[in-house]
């Protein structure tokens, strides 16, 4: 019965927010997180390292000494250890540990430890944002409906670049630097989405007059995936708005957020309700 209780007692600290030591838990987790990430950089900083390499190696492991630990109590209070092992939460805190103990045989692989800022969306339970998350989810519903038009669009600029890329091969040659077609593709590329590194240009005549097209044609294959992108999200907010309807007029086309009715002015369900009924 002891063990019972300790198991129950540290489920409800650890994965528990409707607890003051369950909230305090977690905004504490959420700042050793940041700290940690916070060292992480530090230490990629070469002039910070030199001087404090030594103690800033002695934070990450008490940082990922820390976080076994709660990774242990983990699997060891909950009801379903395999479960939350195979859940995304279980594996982000899996692989948040796991770096640290690869440094001891590839020391690059530290930096890795940045996964663990995956942890702190668990903010958006904590403090009970979870209601705002419908604006990521309809961003990602867009983009999902999007996906088709998306993959025809890539798929046409892939060829464009590829076409670009041969003849500026065909043309420049080596001497001028393209190289190769892959090397002529990265410059059809890198000219296409406006970066313009500079580090290959043409030196011919024909060849600056299909860089200009290439520039040119850049300039209006930018405008189509967010035209895409956004003509979807425009579509799934209207299907957002349309299920947020008034329960005295019955007319919907309201915001999420929204407490009175457009329409009559009367009162609207309660945000929370609506986010349990456009999931459920």
């Amino acid at each position: 019965m002891k063990k019972q209780r300790m198991k129950h007692y540290l489920y409800t600290i650890i994965f528990g927010t409707h607890t003051k030591a369950g909230k305090r838990f977690d905004i504490m987790l959420i700042i050793l997180i940041l700290t940690s990430q916070a060292t992480l950089v530090l230490d990629s900083i070469s002039s910070i390292n030199a001087s404090y390499g030594h103690i800033l190696w002695r934070l990450e492991y008490t940082f990922t000494a820390i976080f076994t630990l709660e990774y242990l109590f983990r699997l060891y209070c909950s009801p379903k250890p395999r479960s939350y092992a195979r859940s995304f939460y279980g594996v982000i805190d899996l692989l948040a540990i796991l770096p640290t103990y690869l440094a001891l045989f590839f020391p690059s692989a530290s930096y890795i430890a940045i996964i663990r800022l995956l942890r702190v969306m668990r903010i958006f339970r904590v403090l009970k944002l979870v209601r705002y998350l419908q604006d990521s989810n309809i961003l990602l519903r867009s983009l999902l409906m999007a996906k088709r038009k998306i993959f025809i669009f890539f798929s046409t600029v892939a060829i464009l670049v590829s076409v670009f890329g041969s003849l500026m091969f065909v043309i420049e040659g080596p001497e001028n630097g393209f190289t190769s077609i892959p090397q002529s593709i990265y410059w059809a590329i890198v000219t296409i989405t406006t970066v313009g590194y500079g580090d290959l240009v043409p030196h011919t005549a024909l060849g600056k007059a299909i860089a200009s097209i290439t520039m040119l044609l850049g300039y209006s294959i930018l405008a189509v995936p967010t035209g895409i992108i956004t003509a979807e999200l425009n579509q799934e907010m209207n299907t957002h708005r349309n299920l947020v309807r008034c329960p005295n007029c019955l007319k919907s086309g309201h915001e999420s957020d929204s407490i009175h009715c457009r329409h009559c002015g009367g009162q609207l369900p309660e945000p929370e309700s609506r986010v349990i009924t456009n999931h459920s």
